[in-house]
């Protein structure tokens, strides 16, 4: 594994965490809550994002109006059925949710979630760098780049590791001040 490929690989890593961050509810609207819902239309699990069109007109309410009529008691059910914890109000033309505030125990749990989700980004940008040192050590044992060349590329390696988990920190602590942010 090239050092290019290990700082892509980290960047994806880090977007990755990203979205899990996006989908943990901070007691304000936002579409992002409803990335990881999927509806089963027609026998197969569909994205909910490209049944209906999902809008938050105030920072407590949640709009999704499906492009098909049809599909609004699978959304309805889909999103009943998650993980979101929201409860869907059908009104027959569209889906509103509408977002309680956090208690404090609640925002307790979300922090501890979102520690969660950066932890395992942590754990795949140390995962990278140990197939990438492994890399350069078997380079280095078959003699194909000098032992001078492996040491600054194992020192570079460790800096882009330390990048990355800190970017990493840095969009926690940006999470767990929208969540205790009241």
């Amino acid at each position: 594994m090239k050092l290019a490929e290990a700082e892509s690989t980290m960047q994806k890593t880090v977007e990755s965490t990203q979205r899990a961050f996006n989908t943990i509810r901070t007691g304000r609207a936002n579409a992002s809550l409803l990335d990881k819902i999927t509806v089963d239309y027609y026998g197969s699990p569909t994205p909910l994002k490209s049944l209906a069109n999902i809008s938050t007109p105030d920072s407590t309410t949640i709009l999704i109006q499906p492009y098909d009529r049809n599909t609004l008691n699978l959304i309805e059910k889909a999103i009943s059925m998650s993980d979101v914890g929201l409860t869907p109000n059908n009104d027959g033309s569209l889906i509103r949710l509408n977002i309680p505030q956090l208690t404090s125990d609640r925002r307790k749990e979300l922090v501890k979630i979102a520690a969660k989700y950066a932890e395992e980004g942590r754990v795949a940008i140390r995962n990278i760098r140990r197939d990438a040192l492994d890399t350069i050590r078997k380079l280095e044992k078959n003699a194909e780049i000098p032992e001078d060349e492996a040491r600054d590329q194992q020192d570079k390696l460790q800096k882009l590791t330390n990048k990355y988990t800190t970017r990493i920190d840095e969009l926690l602590a940006e999470k767990e001040k929208d969540i205790t942010t009241v």
